[in-house]
């Protein structure tokens, strides 16, 4: 089955002296996609030959201003502006541009952009002959209904959708009058995640032509304060100045504003070299491996990402799809990637690889220890692969599930270890059990000791969907790799964010009468580099502050890391800021439940089940007026008089819980014990101050016990005969809180589902 790859919708709306109608063209061709990588843009382009077009120039100082942007289409773009604001790691982006038709004759102009593949669009904007448009979330068959009665009245615009691809694209083409001015405006809202010690905002620039005010501007807001903020050229040698990073020690401002000489792709060319993207990469400062607990407005959210720890050993099986389809570029960027991911191995890890088509091949039988050895020896065995046959990914996963578990059942694998497989296809199964809901069933039933399945689906002939689900059930996550020549670094960066476990089975956990609607709070593992995020509501009514504790397993103790927040500790700082954004708490509180909600129905093990969590988005849409694939976007003009439509496919690919790569842990068997009752004074006394040696705020003492009023009563470690004593890491009071964690899992939220 092929996958859809593009969806590229067009609204055309016919505008005439008084706009009477409009017209809806939709294109669908999936080749055109077939190379792209997680971003492209392609903007404001009033004709396919925009880019290749001749532009008449002029040298007078007067006309500098207007002339040299006009082409043979008589088009101006006016104004091309980006800007984004980054509220501890929730982005809220807006682009707009102004674009005037300036030939004697109606033409088209058209603005189209594509935004992040995790990002939630939530306006639209859009101003042409005095009338403006304006936008409101709808569900979808409502708004679909509202949208046929106009459109029957001869008064309804269009449909605009997102593909379905892992990109979004919003695409409105106007034929614009003589003399008319356009301007457009989109917002969408994204959570950075942070991927190998990094955040990393991407900001799409495809102008497509000379912009009279081109600008982008990025504000950067952080409470726990930013460590650094680059900006590395990735346009042409001639922007190597053009952006400039003002820091302070807790926000940054990054500009990027080329003149109108910089624009140009050399000193004589009429055309503009602002092709690609700006990249603002930053992290910020962190005090205390206990994280970092925020509120504000009615929400919590956590952030952890310890780094200073020992790495797990890693018990690792790579799958590997040699089928016929893999022949040629696609094999030799395995083949590449796989020898510098062996090479990469740590000598405390153990492997294997199976390479399958339509029967499994082990290049050993059982695990081995990555010794220099063994991996050289690896090396020779993936270059010797030589792709053909069918794809038997039932019994190729069975294979590798069968050897981890017997290796553990054998006593082989270290108790501080983790398991997993990453599995790398570029089809469906072809051979053997070719039901994926089958598949499905039978890998989750093997799955007896928390393997992690990681999936990198190459292409796009192969089911991504399944892929995620499989991930999904099976405690790993998937990521779509672009069968081209950058397949063996997609797939080298992937491994890098998965290569190094810092803690397994990890609970955070909140009292529970202080908090509701906490999002997925137990994760299986915690990579080096990357950031477990979690958030829920609190009562800040009734609480001055809030305690959290987290439990974990490192590779030489169990941890108890504990944190103590001011409720209003954020309040004096944000609301003094003019760019943070007051609702960032609650933003990225929906952003990640709806996220959850999406992955948890596309895994869901019944009807009633799917309808019910389906409910549960469409309110949250509505609610938090962002488009998702159960609501619409209706755009009409003041007097609702005429309409457009958007909207987002059934089967949009979204990943669960951002910052975390592991997903779907099921709730643990025990819950946590009653917390404690809370006071004025009970919260803090309850926690106490350390004892023994100088201990200081959220560091690590090992084999040191803590008194029995040291930590609450329902979050006592467990002595283990013959190992390591308790890891124990707190606060001693609310202002020296570290801070991050979450309350307890529910893998439907009860609370919203009820709503």
């Amino acid at each position: 089955m092929k996958l859809l790859v593009a969806c590229f919708v067009v609204l055309q709306l016919l505008i005439v002296t008084e706009i009477q109608s409009f017209e809806f063209v939709v294109e669908e061709d999936p080749e055109k996609l077939a190379g792209l990588l997680d971003w492209e843009t392609r903007g404001f382009i009033s004709s396919p030959q925009l880019r290749r077009g001749r532009f008449q120039r002029s040298t007078s100082d007067s006309e500098e201003e207007e002339e040299p942007l006009l082409g043979d289409d008589k088009i101006i773009l006016h104004s091309y502006k980006i800007q984004s604001t980054i509220t501890s790691r929730m982005a809220n982006t807006m682009v707009q541009t102004i674009v005037e038709n300036r030939a004697k004759r109606p033409q088209n102009l058209a603005f189209d952009v594509q935004v992040p593949k995790e990002a939630f669009i939530h306006n639209f904007t859009m101003n042409f002959n005095g009338i403006t448009f304006t936008s409101s979330i709808k569900e979808k068959s409502a708004a679909r209904t509202q949208y046929a009665e106009a459109r029957a009245r001869g008064k309804a615009a269009a449909i605009l959708r997102s593909n379905a691809l892992d990109m979004e694209n919003f695409k409105a083409e106007l034929n614009v009058p003589s003399g008319t001015k356009v301007q457009f405006e989109i917002h969408y809202q994204e959570s950075i995640r942070r991927k190998l010690s990094t955040y990393e905002h991407i900001i799409p620039l495809h102008p497509g032509r000379l912009a009279k005010n081109l600008e982008v501007n990025v504000h950067i807001v952080e409470p726990q304060g930013i460590s650094f903020v680059h900006v590395p050229n990735t346009l042409s040698e001639q922007f190597n100045d053009a952006a400039t990073v003002n820091k302070e020690k807790k926000k940054a401002h990054v500009s990027f504003k080329p003149s109108l000489a910089q624009q140009r792709e050399c000193s004589n060319c009429t055309t503009t070299a602002v092709e690609g993207n700006l990249v603002v990469t930053y992290d910020v400062n962190r005090e205390t491996k206990a994280g970092e607990l925020e509120i504000f407005n009615g929400y919590f959210v956590h952030y952890f990402a310890p780094d200073d720890l020992d790495p797990l050993p890693k018990n690792i099986l790579f799958v590997i799809d040699v089928s016929g389809s893999m022949w040629g570029i696609k094999m030799k960027q395995t083949v590449e990637a796989m020898k510098t991911i062996l090479g990469d191995l740590r000598s405390d890890d153990q492997f294997s690889i199976l390479d399958f088509n339509h029967n499994v091949r082990c290049w050993r039988d059982s695990l081995v220890q990555a010794s220099k050895i063994q991996t050289e020896a690896a090396k020779k065995y993936v270059e010797g692969i030589h792709p053909n046959g069918g794809t038997n990914i039932n019994d190729a996963l069975l294979r590798a599930m069968f050897i981890l578990n017997e290796a553990n059942s054998l006593g082989m694998l270290d108790p501080s270890s983790v398991s997993m497989i990453i599995l790398v296809s570029d089809g469906d199964p072809t051979v053997g059990e070719l039901k994926l809901p089958t598949i499905q069933k039978n890998v989750k039933k093997h799955n007896r000791d928390a393997i992690s399945l990681f999936c990198l689906g190459i292409g796009f002939d192969v089911d991504y969907d399944f892929l995620k689900r499989l991930a999904t059930e099976n405690n790993g996550a998937a990521q779509r790799i672009f069968g081209n020549q950058e397949t063996s670094s997609q797939m080298k960066k992937f491994y890098n964010q998965v290569s190094t476990p810092l803690l397994k089975k990890l609970d955070f956990n909140y009292p529970e009468g202080l908090v509701s609607d906490v999002t997925q709070s137990t994760f299986q593992h915690y990579f080096g580099g990357s950031e477990i995020v979690v958030s829920g509501k609190v009562d800040t009514e009734n609480v001055q502050h809030l305690q959290s504790v987290v439990t974990a397993t490192a590779s030489n103790a169990q941890l108890i890391l504990e944190t103590l927040a001011d409720v209003e500790g954020l309040d004096e700082f944000l609301d003094k800021d003019q760019h943070a954004d007051p609702k960032f708490t609650e933003k990225l509180w929906a952003y990640l439940t709806v996220n959850q909600l999406m992955a948890e129905r596309n895994v869901a093990p019944s009807a009633a089940v799917k309808r019910n969590i389906t409910k549960a988005i469409l309110q949250m849409s509505l609610d938090h007026h962002i488009v998702t694939p159960y609501t619409a976007m209706l755009i009409e003009s003041p007097d609702g008089d005429e309409l457009m439509l958007a909207d987002s496919p059934q089967d949009r690919k979204r990943a669960c819980c951002p910052g975390a790569l592991t997903i779907g842990q099921p709730k643990p068997e025990k819950p946590i014990p009653a917390w404690p009752q809370q006071g004025s004074k009970d919260l803090e006394s309850a926690l106490g101050p350390p004892t023994g040696p100088d201990v200081h705020t959220g560091s690590i003492v090992i084999g040191q016990e803590r008194p029995d009023n040291s930590i609450p009563s329902w979050a006592k470690p467990t002595k283990k005969s013959g190992g390591p004593l308790p890891a124990i890491m707190g606060p001693t009071s609310a202002m020296d809180a570290g801070s991050l964690i979450s309350g307890h899992h529910k893998p439907v939220n009860s609370s919203i589902l009820s709503k």
